[in-house]
């Protein structure tokens, strides 16, 4: 029997990690963990950046940026999980199900524009340091941000109302931990034509586009850093990118790692692993890459972390 899609009632049934109850404290406390790691670590960043004057550059207004969005985007699975394992619950509305996929859709959309934006950045840095404050003034660099939030927004706003178009089957089972778009369309009782289409589109746009230019970028970098006569320029133009570089290798590996376990239908380990660095490591580690790989953040931490000291003493 379907149950038509503009119901608020439970309608749901997120089947976790894992049906052994023994396993559940052991998950609880692992995620816990890391979600306040990942909150701390984040908005520590934030801070560091706020409060210290040498970093307010694009470069860090960008990371300052991701690290926001880094915090809602785990604070949009981890937390309903985390409930439903305390309360001993598989269930999530209708509704929340929606709000959940939505900001699902938007903060992942997000971190990949921003890492795009920040791979241009540094091209503009390394490749044309003359023209740098004037290409990358404070107005486009806001205005770039600006322009990613209302794009994925958009996007995300598509998908949601076409996803409204679908009926589901009473206690519809979802074999993950959160509600997520490719999930929610492989259980849907109606046609899911049109939305898969509009998946695949958005897809390649949000993906292939933004890796096609983060490459680009690089390879003009790499090219650039190659005709640098001092091995130590070039190894201090290198050294800021190399944060960067290992965030957008983190993010596009375990980006890559969920898109090849999509296509199995049936839970897997190595679907929930893809899913877990994908949704909780790779924004609990951005912070610790970029504090313990770029002395300015170390300083600006170090300095942040001795002022608190006093306060708590």
């Amino acid at each position: 029997m379907e149950v038509k899609n503009h119901t608020g009632e439970s309608q749901f049934l997120l089947l976790g990690l894992s049906d052994n109850p023994e396993l559940q404290p052991l998950i609880f406390g692992l995620f816990l963990s890391m979600y306040a790691a990942t909150v701390l670590g984040n908005v520590l960043i934030i801070l560091a950046t706020i409060s210290a004057s040498h970093l307010h550059t694009p470069m860090y207004f960008f990371l300052c940026n991701l690290s926001f969005v880094d915090i809602c985007f785990v604070s949009t699975t981890v937390p309903k999980m985390l409930v439903n394992i305390q309360a001993h619950s598989k269930d999530i509305t209708y509704i929340e199900c929606l709000i959940q996929m939505y900001f699902l859709m938007i903060f992942p959309g997000m971190d990949n524009l921003l890492l795009t934006i920040m791979a241009y950045d540094r091209f503009v840095a390394i490749c044309h340091p003359l023209r740098y404050t004037v290409v990358m003034n404070p107005r486009l660099c806001g205005l770039l941000v600006l322009i990613s939030w209302c794009f994925v927004s958009w996007v995300s706003l598509l998908h949601l109302l076409l996803l409204m178009r679908l009926t589901f089957s009473a206690g519809t089972e979802i074999s993950h931990f959160f509600c997520e778009l490719a999930q929610l369309l492989k259980v849907a009782s109606s046609d899911t034509f049109i939305n898969d289409i509009t998946m695949y589109v958005s897809t390649a746009v949000l993906g292939l586009f933004p890796a096609t230019w983060i490459l680009f970028s690089y390879s003009q970098i790499f090219s650039s850093l190659m005709k640098m006569s001092s091995a130590v320029s070039r190894y201090k133009a290198f050294s800021t990118c190399s944060s960067h570089l290992c965030v957008v290798s983190l993010f596009y590996g375990s980006a890559f790692g969920v898109y090849l376990s999509s296509g199995i239908t049936q839970a897997s380990l190595r679907t929930s692993v893809a899913s877990v660095m994908y949704t909780v490591v790779t924004p609990m580690l951005n912070p610790f890459i970029y504090s313990l790989r770029n002395k300015d953040v170390k300083k600006a931490l170090g300095r942040l972390l001795g002022r608190a000291v006093p306060c708590w003493g």
